[in-house]
């Protein structure tokens, strides 16, 4: 599988491959929200962003094209004041699932707690060893969150010198910095994001990502019922989380991500596998219980 070799050539830190770009991303900048009617400086972040993302190399990895990872990422500027922006950050990551024009969900966020000061013309510049400004070191962290994520899909735990740097990255911005999506004492935010990933205790949910992903939906396309199978048995990982810590932030963004699609993957085939599904499901999923009853609507098999 492409992801394991190149695995192996990042830990191996060979940089010799041709150093084409790892993604592909969809970026917007929103200002409906903001009076005035200049919209130069809006046009402008975004045009830098798209550049930032999708020309910068964040790794010594080479990516084909049809292998770049697909995402999008939307700024919605909810207030400015001069320099300084507030903002929300909508992120959306897809997969593409073996053998099918379909793009899986892997992560569905909105970060609330964005805030970054931005000239018109201004050059972002980035190092993931050293802080250099909100804008670039936020983004940098969810380009090297992405990343992870993908990497974790397709080989266990392979996301890992990623989710470091993420790391790095927290720990890099000092907390005087006024945002507070880096906070050290939030549940809710980007340290507390990255600091539950790199803990063995939460490192079932890296492998559900795995599971769900590699040994399910890829396989499916051949093999429905033991794609199908795979996809339950992953379930246990969020269940075994969920039962340590019932509040871990890690924990409910994946359920947000993957609600919709698991619910579609068990609205038909096997009862039995949909019965124990719909269980998992709305015991770790509480306030959702209702939307896995329609799970066993369809009587089926």
């Amino acid at each position: 599988m492409r992801k394991t070799l190149l695995i192996l050539v990042l830990l191996l830190g060979l940089g010799t491959l041709a150093k084409a770009q790892e993604l592909q991303c969809d970026v917007r900048v929103n200002s409906t929200k903001v009076a005035g009617t200049d919209k130069t400086v809006y046009q402008s972040l975004q045009t830098a962003l798209y550049e930032f993302i999708n020309n910068t190399k964040f790794t010594e990895i080479n990516f084909r094209q049809n292998e770049k990872i697909e995402c999008s990422l939307l700024i919605d500027v909810t207030s400015r004041e001069s320099d300084i922006f507030t903002a929300e950050i909508n992120i959306a990551l897809r997969r593409p699932v073996y053998k099918t024009n379909y793009n899986s969900p892997l992560f569905n966020y909105i970060d609330r707690k964005f805030t970054f000061e931005y000239m018109d013309g201004q050059s972002l510049d980035f190092s993931p060893n050293n802080y250099i400004s909100q804008l670039t070191s936020t983004i940098g962290y969810y380009v090297y969150l992405m990343l992870g994520l993908d990497f974790d899909s397709f080989s266990p735990l392979g996301g890992t010198p990623f989710f470091e740097i993420c790391e790095q990255i927290a720990h890099n911005v000092p907390q005087s910095s006024g945002d507070e999506g880096w906070s050290t004492t939030g549940r809710q935010n980007r340290y507390a994001l990255i600091t539950e990933i790199n803990n063995p205790t939460y490192e079932p949910l890296r492998y559900f990502i795995y599971d769900y992903h590699r040994q399910g939906l890829d396989v499916m396309s051949e093999k429905t019922e033991q794609g199908v199978e795979a996809i339950l048995n992953s379930l246990s990982n969020l269940q075994n989380v969920y039962e340590r810590n019932s509040m871990c932030y890690f924990l409910q963004l994946i359920i947000e991500s993957k609600r919709d699609e698991i619910i579609q993957v068990f609205s038909e085939g096997n009862m039995k596998y949909r019965t124990e599904a719909s269980n998992i499901m709305k015991a770790i999923d509480p306030s959702q219980s209702s939307r896995y009853d329609t799970m066993l609507q369809n009587k089926g098999n």
